[in-house]
């Protein structure tokens, strides 16, 4: 079987990259071990959408089929640091609608996935795991375990920080242990959210609160190894108690919805997210501390940049060629790179017990939240992925 672009990973990133593609010359496969399964209830896997991703989302023809009543608008973010530090950003004063959507995971999947069975250029190939991988001058080859074969003029990387696709085709991957473990889970809350996103960085970690439908939050606490395993060892009852407490009771008595998860966190970056024949995106080639709320976005635009560059290659253009997704890769150099590291520095910042940078980062926070052009120009990066 042959196809132009062969996507491995079927999970947000890669999925979008085909259906933005839904319109191009391009035979595309897309390999997903696991299909997607609808999640019942609620999802604890939360997305902050940017506004910008959000437009990408509406330009494939996904946003406008998720159920508004699943999805929730920001206004105003609240950041509180661990010594009286203090910044917000409101939608309102910078000229906005709004600073993100949140959304769960699995509606968007959800989609994304049946705009996919219905892609007249796309083949699924499901439950069925690839063993090796080649790569020529003309193409990509891949191996399955039931001795089939699918050749591809280029192969996306799609499968997530673990990354198949990365490992074989030898793209070097350097990860950094954050020995943290995020933290998720949903409540029902007591007062309403406001349509207010909260942020603490606190000695016990970096506590966020996203606002979901109704009086509902979106919890992910970035702890500690020690603390996260106590976290995640407490019932019900005393796990809203101690989310209340550090939460100082903004949405006052809180109820769980979803059982607390955890995952352990990680810096990654990779050498390079191109080789011939080979491109990375979303997870594949960059993973980054949820506390900047950049994860899925940067993968999305990963996605957009991709997908803009193939769909203006002419008729007998290469999507493999060299030059190509070196063009990619400089388009999708910036963004990861500040993000990944400024995340990183916030992190290893707030979680220094030396009494003095205590201070200054507090200062820092009241700094920049007094500063109307730095507080604006953050914003207007947090939501565009540019100044």
């Amino acid at each position: 079987m042959d196809f132009d672009l062969l996507i491995v990973g079927g999970g947000l990133a890669g999925a979008s990259l085909a259906v933005a593609l839904r319109g191009s010359r391009l035979r595309i496969a897309v390999i997903e071990l696991k299909p997607h399964v609808p999640v019942v209830g609620w999802d604890s896997r939360i997305y902050a959408i940017s506004p910008i991703n959000a437009e990408f989302l509406r330009e494939i023809g996904v946003w406008e089929y998720l159920d508004v009543a699943r999805i929730v608008p920001v206004h105003r973010m609240a950041i509180r640091g661990d010594a009286g530090g203090n910044l917000e950003f409101s939608a309102y004063d910078s000229g906005l609608s709004e600073l993100a959507w949140i959304v769960e995971s699995g509606r968007i999947q959800r989609e994304l996935w049946e705009t996919l069975r219905r892609q007249h250029n796309v083949t699924l190939l499901t439950g069925n795991a690839p063993v090796g991988l080649s790569i020529d001058g003309t193409g990509a080859t891949v191996d399955f375990a039931n001795g089939k074969k699918i050749r591809a003029r280029l192969i996306v990387g799609a499968d997530g920080v673990n990354s198949w696709v990365r490992d074989r085709a030898a793209i070097q991957a350097h990860f950094r242990p954050y020995d943290e473990v995020g933290v998720v889970a949903n409540f029902r809350t007591e007062r309403e959210h406001r349509n207010v996103a909260y942020q603490w960085f606190m000695r016990d970690g970096i506590l966020a609160l996203l606002p979901l439908p109704g009086k509902m939050v979106s919890m992910v606490w970035s702890a500690r190894n020690d603390y996260a395993g106590v976290l995640l060892k407490l019932d019900a009852e005393l796990l809203c108690r101690r989310v209340e407490d550090a939460a100082e009771r903004v949405v006052g008595r809180m109820e769980l919805e979803t059982p607390a998860a955890g995952f352990p966190l990680k810096l990654m970056r990779v050498d390079t997210t191109v080789k011939a024949r080979v491109a990375l995106i979303g997870d594949a080639a960059h993973a980054i501390h949820p506390l900047s709320g950049h994860g899925i976005n940067l993968g999305f635009q990963d996605a957009k940049a991709l997908s803009d560059l193939l769909q203006a290659l002419p008729s007998w253009g290469d999507p493999g060629e060299i030059s190509t997704l070196r063009a990619y890769a400089r388009r999708r150099a910036e963004e990861p790179f500040l993000t990944q590291y400024t995340a990183h520095s916030l992190n290893r910042i707030f979680n220094s017990e030396n009494q003095l940078l205590s201070v200054l980062r507090n200062v820092g926070l009241n700094l920049a939240g007094s500063l109307p052009v730095v507080r604006d120009a953050l914003t207007r990066y947090a939501v565009s992925g540019r100044f």
